[in-house]
């Protein structure tokens, strides 16, 4: 079990530049780097966190089992086959950054039915992310 302040579910991207993504998550979306073991610009494995969640990452171009089952959304035409939904405490402040930061908007912040705000984004690599401030452990009644 993991502790007290941590996730028990994280998200793993793979990055063809992931030296320079981890810089880029950290200045966009306001993650910190906890853990980066590298060799040169191979990232073998790295844990971004924000907040109690945490991102793990690493580069494309590593070996192994594990990556031999992942594809990047650059042989997928642009598409996607899951994204991240971070929980941000100023949804409005985080659009700014991760504009100023060129991040590509592909939803435009707005108000959700089910509640919050929130807006859809794709990092440098095609990756789909979600940040809103609906908070499905707020109001478990609504599920």
């Amino acid at each position: 079990m993991p502790s007290a302040a941590g996730s028990t579910i994280i998200p793993c991207l793979r990055y063809d530049d992931a030296r320079r993504m981890l810089d880029w998550l950290c200045e966009a979306f306001g993650f910190e780097a906890q853990a980066v073991y590298a060799d040169g610009d191979t990232v073998h494995h790295a844990q971004l966190v924000f907040g109690t969640g945490m991102l793990m990452l690493g580069s494309t171009q590593r070996d192994g089992a594990w990556g031999g089952l992942i594809t990047q959304p650059r042989d997928l035409d642009g598409r996607t086959t899951q994204g991240p939904c971070v929980v941000v405490a100023d949804v409005d402040a985080h659009y700014a950054r991760a504009r100023a930061a060129g991040a590509e908007i592909v939803e435009p912040i707005a108000d959700q039915p089910y509640g919050g705000r929130g807006y859809a984004c794709r990092d440098p690599e095609g990756h789909l992310w979600w940040f809103g401030s609906y908070d499905p452990w707020a109001d478990p009644s609504r599920a």
